[in-house]
């Protein structure tokens, strides 16, 4: 990390700037940070100093912002309270501190736990905004880079040791095929390996659980066509022979689609749990505890993965 301004830098003077942009008027300003008139002028010409920028122009209704003091104050917005928070060891307030947290995740998270945190977390947290993106080779690099704040997936045996993880809810499977197919409730394992399937995978060259099920006992589905989306793949069944192998609270979606019929899969598919995963260097931060929390109870508000 390099830090060669930042040792240079009075960073008391970033709490002058932002109280004057948002006050836009030195008295106020100076009433608000307990300082005289001239301090905040005389700390207003450092700023101006070590920015090489005006930062605030004065106009008939007060001060304004350059183009470079607005990506300050917008910078500041986030970054000010954090180290705020790091100094006082305080709580992580969603309803007061800005954040954007990303989020790695397949679709079956995306599907179960979205709508959850839509209706539930977002009222009360007005300044937070979550970022979920797609599950893909480079996730882990991100999460240890620090470009990521959490990544969602099945215990699938790929995530990096060195990573914190947690166990968020348990999941089982359901088999996918068209209405017209002659498939009773419950596929055998013969009927299963005799199918072809829609493969779903979501690291390239990787094997999925449901592969690795079958690997354990010698066995081998045909896959002639793999798509990276649970949902994609449900969607590739209607009129054809094929069968796709889908988490059981995905296929409930399905349930008033009437060109598919939903199956129970051989029972050496079994059970699959599904994580959540962090860099440990994020254990104690106070905003990625709420995250993890908010992860939590999503899940936990999650329906059975029943279809009876």
């Amino acid at each position: 990390m390099r830090i060669t301004h930042l040792r240079q830098a009075d960073l008391n003077l970033l709490v002058v700037f932002t109280a004057l942009a948002e006050e836009r008027n030195v008295t106020r300003a100076a009433a608000r940070l307990l300082l005289s008139q001239p301090a905040v002028s005389r700390a207003l010409q450092r700023l101006r100093d070590m920015f090489r920028d005006d930062l605030l122009i004065r106009t008939s209704s007060g001060y304004e912002p350059t183009p470079k003091g607005e990506r300050l104050l917008r910078e500041l917005s986030t970054t000010l309270p954090r180290l705020d928070r790091l100094l006082s060891g305080a709580e992580f307030d969603p309803a007061a501190e800005e954040a954007t947290f990303r989020i790695a995740v397949t679709d079956h998270a995306s599907h179960l736990l979205c709508p959850v945190i839509c209706k539930t977390i977002l009222p009360a947290a007005a300044k937070v905004s979550f970022d979920f993106v797609p599950f893909v080779d480079e996730t882990f690099e991100a999460i240890k880079r620090g470009r990521l704040d959490l990544l969602l997936n099945a215990d699938d045996g790929y995530i990096p040791p060195q990573f914190a993880s947690e166990i968020i809810f348990e999941a089982d499977f359901a088999c996918v095929a068209a209405k017209e197919s002659s498939y009773s409730r419950a596929l055998t394992l013969k009927q299963y390996l005799a199918a072809s399937h829609v493969g779903v995978g979501i690291l390239g060259g990787l094997q999925t659980i449901p592969d690795k099920r079958l690997a354990a006992i010698g066995a081998k589905r045909h896959c002639p066509i793999s798509v990276p989306y649970f949902s994609a793949a449900i969607r590739c069944i209607p009129g054809t022979p094929l069968i796709a192998t889908v988490p059981r609270r995905i296929a409930r979606f399905e349930l008033g689609n009437k060109g598919l019929k939903i199956l129970r899969p051989p029972e050496v598919l079994g059970k699959f749990s599904y994580l959540m995963a962090w860099h440990p260097r994020m254990n104690t931060d106070a905003g990625h505890e709420w995250l993890r929390n908010v992860i939590r109870e999503a899940a936990k508000a999650l329906p059975g993965p029943s279809l009876d």
